[in-house]
């Protein structure tokens, strides 16, 4: 059940815009122009989170509705979760944290995946299943910046997209740095915005974040 058709990797997801969204939608109705409004400002790469009952079918509806963009699976925890999102018709996936068994079934998905790191441990599990394009999760929590600098020597060959605690105001110092692709953030897609059916302030936001300077 590969889904890879167009070839896309990792690194791709990553480099396509300076942000993915951090998506966590409750209402069905409110995913097809909220993905819209993101595309319209210039973000393709969407993650849905699988934080909520009705989050697959929200990939589903985007994936079905808006071809512009690539919908994406984040908060997989298992093979499982893989396996549903590739069924709901996403395109890339992303995990809070690694272990062999959804890298594995990601593989196999042809379904490429953005593994949670947060130590030099769970780098190296990454990289022996052939994984170097990672989320770095809880990105300030877990050492911000400057860990990621730490890591430019021992790991240079890695590239990250931090997540956690990441906004508009410190995503700049981010972007900065030589192994950083993008972020992911939430601030895209505030609830209060997603609630009254904002997608005017959405795309302003998602307009802003596509202009943010960075190394690549």
């Amino acid at each position: 059940m590969a889904v890879n058709q167009g070839g896309l990797n990792a690194l791709q997801v990553m480099i396509d815009a300076p942000v993915i969204p951090v998506i966590v939608l409750s209402d069905i109705a409110h995913a097809v122009p909220l993905a819209r409004a993101l595309v319209e400002g210039g973000i393709r790469m969407l993650e849905v989170t699988l934080r909520t009952p009705v989050a697959l079918a929200c990939i589903e509806r985007i994936a079905r509705e808006v071809p512009e963009a690539v919908v994406g699976a984040g908060t997989v925890r298992s093979a499982a979760d893989a396996q549903a999102a590739v069924l709901a018709g996403a395109r890339f996936a992303v995990s809070p944290g690694y272990v062999h068994s959804i890298g594995k079934a990601c593989h196999e998905l042809g379904l490429p995946l953005l593994p949670g790191v947060s130590t030099g441990s769970e780098i190296l599990a990454a990289q022996e299943d052939g994984y170097s394009a990672l989320k770095f999760f809880p990105a300030m929590q877990a050492g911000g910046p400057a860990m990621l600098k730490a890591w430019q020597g021992p790991f240079g060959d890695v590239r990250f997209c931090p997540t956690g605690g990441v906004t508009a105001a410190n995503a700049g110092e981010f972007l900065s740095l030589s192994n950083v692709v993008c972020v992911g953030g939430s601030w895209l897609t505030p609830a209060d915005a997603v609630a009254q059916g904002d997608w005017p302030r959405i795309a302003a936001l998602a307009r802003e974040a596509a202009r943010l300077p960075r190394k690549h």
